[in-house]
């Protein structure tokens, strides 16, 4: 997927190592609406360099000497609120740097290989973390330390409704902030979050502490059943099937739809054409259009179907295409989501 915007966006490397700065200031340098305007060694000399430099945009490696990439983002967002984008391994505290404010993630390569991959995925997140909106998260949840969630579910028709959720950039805490609200009899879940391979594995894991649901990485044959949540994996489709009396998953690789693998509109879609018994589709914060045609397909077979409300979101994208072409039943702010749906399940009796 690739965007062309006129507006030149200013960029700051923030990583102690020099090859990694030459790699992405190099890789960057071929796009023309990106601009690097400095480099910083460290996360003490970023804080230094930004008032001079006035970039739009930073990336950040998450693990450096003296303050790392987490601290850094805690840090600079309350004083300079510049989208930032982290320059990661396979490493779960990236989700921490989540959590407290940053916009997105990018994996490093490993070695040379996927080099070119990796600079066109970071120019293209740069592009729409310069679209995002910078949150603070003042009480970042904590894994383990999730309040009880205060709404009820009836579960007369628990394993009669399936619940889709889709979400892009901003989504891995907007997602958290949804399922730590629900109870733990919530009806099955399935979820695509735009995220590379390997890491949605750990975001799962991360998740399944955090809240009240059992989260896990979804495989084929996987069973949709109340109290669980499935996230597709980072490189597969996700579809839903019935097989025998039950509906399960199908986790399969195959060709980006919609600009994504997994595609949130190849989900939705699924539960349309497949599903027979009560749905309900969530379409949250992220950049183009991914989940919106596959939500209106969900809508027009009787799907209750709800989509984020812009202020809360830290792109309005996805969720503002699908309420323009009317996929949306509902509007909702993050922290509201799951209210409005455990709300419209209790009514179905």
């Amino acid at each position: 997927m690739s965007f062309h915007y006129n507006k030149r966006i200013r960029v700051m490397i923030v990583d102690d190592s020099m090859l990694a700065r030459r790699i992405i200031n190099d890789g960057l340098s071929k796009y023309k609406n990106i601009e690097v305007v400095g480099e910083a060694v460290n996360a003490r000399d970023a804080r230094a360099k930004i008032p001079i430099l006035k970039p739009d945009v930073i990336t950040s490696d998450v693990e450096m000497p003296g303050m790392s990439g987490i601290d850094f983002v805690k840090n600079i967002l309350p004083e300079y609120p510049i989208p930032i984008i982290l320059v990661s391994s396979l490493d779960l505290r990236v989700f921490d740097a989540l959590a407290v404010g940053a916009v997105d993630f990018v994996r490093k390569p490993d070695g040379m290989n996927g080099k070119e991959r990796f600079i066109e995925s970071l120019a293209n997140k740069i592009v729409i973390a310069s679209c995002s909106r910078v949150r603070k998260r003042q009480n970042a949840v904590m894994m383990g330390t999730s309040p009880a969630s205060k709404l009820t579910f009836t579960p007369q028709l628990s394993n009669e409704i399936i619940i889709a959720l889709g979400a892009s950039t901003g989504g891995t805490e907007a997602t958290l902030d949804v399922l730590k609200r629900l109870p733990a009899n919530t009806p099955g879940m399935v979820i695509v979050q735009h995220m590379p391979p390997g890491f949605t594995k750990m975001y799962a894991d991360r998740l399944d502490k955090s809240c009240a649901l059992n989260v896990k990485e979804a495989k084929t044959g996987d069973i949709i059943k109340s109290g669980q949540v499935l996230i597709a994996p980072g490189d597969k489709h996700m579809t839903v099937v019935k097989t025998g009396t039950n509906y399960t998953v199908n986790c399969q690789a195959g060709p980006k739809v919609s600009g994504h693998c997994p595609s949130v509109d190849v989900l939705f879609k699924s539960m349309a054409e497949n599903v027979r018994c009560r749905m309900a589709g969530i379409i949250m914060t992220g950049m183009g259009s991914d989940g919106a045609n596959g939500l209106l397909a969900m809508k027009q077979k009787g799907a209750f179907t709800i989509g984020q409300d812009k202020d809360s979101c830290v792109v309005y994208g996805m969720p503002m295409v699908a309420q323009n072409i009317g996929a949306v039943t509902v509007q909702a702010s993050c922290e509201n989501i799951a209210g409005v749906l455990i709300r419209k399940l209790n009514q179905w009796r």
